[in-house]
């Protein structure tokens, strides 16, 4: 069995897996290029028992740009942190 698992990154919200044993390479491909598919984690192809990393191959053919690293929101990282490490204190 080949299976794609798409993992959507909400920031504050949490984050999604959508897994759909019936979508293809190309169907994802689509819903990246699209926009349906936004703020992508990781894309995982799942074939029998190994798991491989297609992300930059997927987004590449998606034709979407890469976000270098130092354009990353670091504040906003570290207030998600924080407030992740507030939800779990012990009362």
């Amino acid at each position: 069995m080949q299976y794609f698992v798409v993992m959507i990154d909400y920031g504050r919200r949490g984050r999604e897996a959508i897994v759909d044993p019936e979508i293809t390479r190309r169907e994802v491909i689509s819903r990246v290029a699209s926009g349906e598919y936004q703020n992508i984690s990781f894309i995982h192809e799942v074939v029998e028992s190994s798991v491989e990393d297609v992300t930059e191959a997927v987004l590449t053919e998606a034709a979407l740009p890469q976000i270098p690293p130092d354009e990353v929101d670091l504040q906003a990282t570290h207030l998600d942190h924080a407030h992740d490490l507030r939800k779990h204190e012990r009362t």
